[in-house]
């Protein structure tokens, strides 16, 4: 973040003073990070106390301030130096973390604060130069957030989130990363309702805006496609008449947003005639993509880290951003080829010792994505160097997908067998995990290949069990049904351990 007096704090997000003497905050300077997690707070640093589900950050702000924090964005005092900020209504608060009325109410509070600071820090620093990416789709922000990061790293000072802090939190921490050195800041958006991502670009402009697709991911919470297209578009018209915006050309929803905003517009697609194109594509045995990779007249192959068709899209979207900033091909192509997997539980391929391949894709999920990773994991079972592999796909729960979780559970259970894969292992207990399992066991000839487990427990056992060297694993779920400890279980057990 650019530094700040406690005193320019307080002006800018329109907050008292407390425990602070006006003479002391015009000359206590913010140097450090802002930081949410006290535990995480360093000298000259700024602590957002945010209240929660299971504790209130208020509670740590003199911890905080032990550890180096100069000063507390707080909704009421706290004993230490603070900026304090009325409490909002409870109604207002759009932070899912906040539980109880007045827990949501200072933490609306906290979080509008936050947002006016990173929205004046965003404006100075885009003044100075700072080139602001906003990235949005169903599925594949954070993979190709991760991308963009490894093809802009060649041309300067790149801040992207760590994982995928998408939302009204780590959108504007996101933000206070940069400072006056950063070239290119790099912002994941995510929704569950209209009007989240005209949010977010109202707190940091986008100059470039990325739509990879308009697929079914919270499908629950928006009620149709028509409304999550609609609400992506509000990235590409945020976007000004000097920017650009970087569009999906093989998803219809999304070409139409080229109607939709006054940005120059750039079509990637992994058929000819788009601006920036992909030909010739294959995949290796762990199903990691190749092709080439043109622009205009130019062309150059390209061989990726990371694991699925479905990337190609992906880094297409990295690449055509890289050279709008830029970058030129033959840059693009070394910076993809080095960019491997980054954030955790995201088509992570490992191999153990014995043989067994597991691919840990259980942060998120969603009909596509959930489609996108068996397809994988059948590529990498039928394309092994020994021939044939055995594969398993041990599933969890699609979230958030309201009256079509009962159908597109069956569906994915139904792909699974038309895939061919081998074993199939279903975890949960609710109806739509029952309607993956059925729909599994009644496409076909499958009956003991689909079995339905309560817990993650019980799959693991399973697979302890059952797993012979040379098998492939898929782990995928949205992060709540929380398969991410069993594919870390499973890849440890591998490596002399449990």
């Amino acid at each position: 973040m650019i530094e700040l007096t406690v005193a320019e704090l307080a002006d800018i997000v329109g907050g008292e003073l407390a425990d602070i003497s006006a003479g002391d905050a015009a000359t206590t300077r913010i140097t450090g990070t802002v930081e949410f997690d006290s535990r995480a707070v360093g000298p000259g640093g700024l602590f957002l106390a945010l209240p929660g589900a299971r504790s209130d950050g208020h509670d740590f702000a003199a911890g905080a301030v032990a550890a180096g924090a100069v000063a507390v964005l707080a909704a009421r005092p706290v004993g230490v130096p603070a900026v304090v900020v009325p409490p909002a209504a409870a109604g207002d608060a759009g932070s899912g973390a906040l539980e109880h009325d007045d827990e949501a109410g200072s933490g609306a509070a906290v979080l509008a604060a936050l947002a006016r600071l990173a929205a004046a820090v965003a404006s100075e620093l885009a003044a100075g130069g700072l080139r602001i990416i906003g990235v949005t789709g169903s599925s594949g922000k954070t993979s190709t957030k991760d991308l963009l990061a490894a093809v802009l790293a060649p041309l300067g000072e790149v801040v992207a989130p760590p994982g995928s802090f998408n939302n009204e939190l780590g959108h504007p921490w996101t933000v206070l990363r940069a400072t006056a050195e950063t070239d290119f800041l790099i912002l994941e958006m995510s929704a569950r309702h209209p009007g989240n991502i005209a949010a977010l670009a109202a707190i940091a402009t986008p100059s470039i805006g990325v739509v990879l697709n308009v697929g079914t991911a919270h499908l629950g919470e928006f009620g149709s496609r028509e409304i999550i297209a609609a609400t992506k578009s509000e990235l590409p018209q945020s976007v000004p008449e000097s920017g650009v915006v970087i569009l999906n050309a093989d998803d219809a929803a999304v070409t139409a947003m080229a109607e939709k905003t006054a940005a120059r517009v750039v079509r990637v697609s992994r058929a000819p005639g788009a601006d920036v194109f992909s030909s010739d594509e294959s995949l290796d045995e762990l199903a990691r993509p190749r092709f080439t990779l043109h622009a205009g007249a130019d062309a150059v192959p390209v061989a990726l880290a990371v694991h699925g068709e479905h990337q190609v899209s992906n880094a297409l979207a990295a690449a055509a951003v890289a050279l709008e900033c830029g970058a030129t091909l033959a840059q693009v192509a070394d910076a993809l080829a080095g960019a491997g997997p980054v954030s955790a539980r995201r088509m992570h391929v490992s191999t153990r010792p014995d043989g067994v391949t597991i691919v840990n894709d259980a942060y998120n999920a969603n009909p596509d994505s959930m489609t996108a990773g068996l397809k994988a994991l059948a590529w990498m079972a039928r394309s092994g160097p020994d021939g044939r592999r055995r594969s398993w796909a041990v599933l969890g729960e699609m979230a958030e997908l309201g009256e079509d979780a009962i159908t597109e559970h069956d569906r994915i259970g139904r792909l699974a067998v038309r895939l061919d894969v081998s074993r199939l292992i279903v975890v949960g207990t609710g109806r739509s995990m029952s309607a993956m399992h059925q729909g599994a066991v009644m496409e076909g000839s499958w009956g003991s290949e689909s079995v339905l487990v309560p817990d993650a427990d019980a799959a693991l056992a399973l697979l302890q069990a059952e797993l012979a060297p040379g098998d492939v694993v898929l782990v995928k779920a949205s992060n709540a049904a929380g398969l991410g400890a069993l594919a870390d279980a499973l890849a440890e057990l591998g490596n002399g351990h449990g």
